[in-house]
């Protein structure tokens, strides 16, 4: 399984380096991005348990893609450690502002902001 989770992650940075490369992305930035891919890639199911947790009238499944992809992304970063909790908030709303509706950033907000609290980091 360790094998298919390397080569879903390389396949991950394989793709985002043609969009990267097409947005013209800065290497510092490419840097940081792959850095999240690799580790929503290899910590997907326990990123996945720890959203379960905190989302308990939601199943994952059910929630819209953007939602999805955005609390795996913020809570990724939030497992990372490197960037302080509530600018890991503040993205994740601002994505799902963006890509989805208000109703998602308040959404994203809630979960991403509970699930800070029980990592110990807000």
């Amino acid at each position: 399984m360790r094998g298919e989770e390397s080569t879903g992650a390389a396949a991950l940075v394989a793709v985002a380096d043609r969009i990267w490369d097409d947005l013209h992305v800065a290497p510092d930035e490419r840097e940081r991005a792959v850095a999240l891919v690799q580790t929503v890639s290899a910590e997907r199911a326990g990123i996945d348990r720890a959203l379960r947790d905190v989302t308990t009238n939601w199943r994952l499944e059910r929630l819209g893609a953007i939602e999805r992809c955005v609390l795996r992304l913020g809570a990724a970063e939030l497992l990372r450690g490197d960037t302080p909790p509530r600018v890991v908030i503040q993205e994740g709303v601002r994505l799902a502002e963006r890509y989805g509706s208000e109703q998602s950033a308040r959404f994203v907000n809630g979960v991403l902001d509970a699930l800070a609290r029980r990592m110990g980091r807000l």
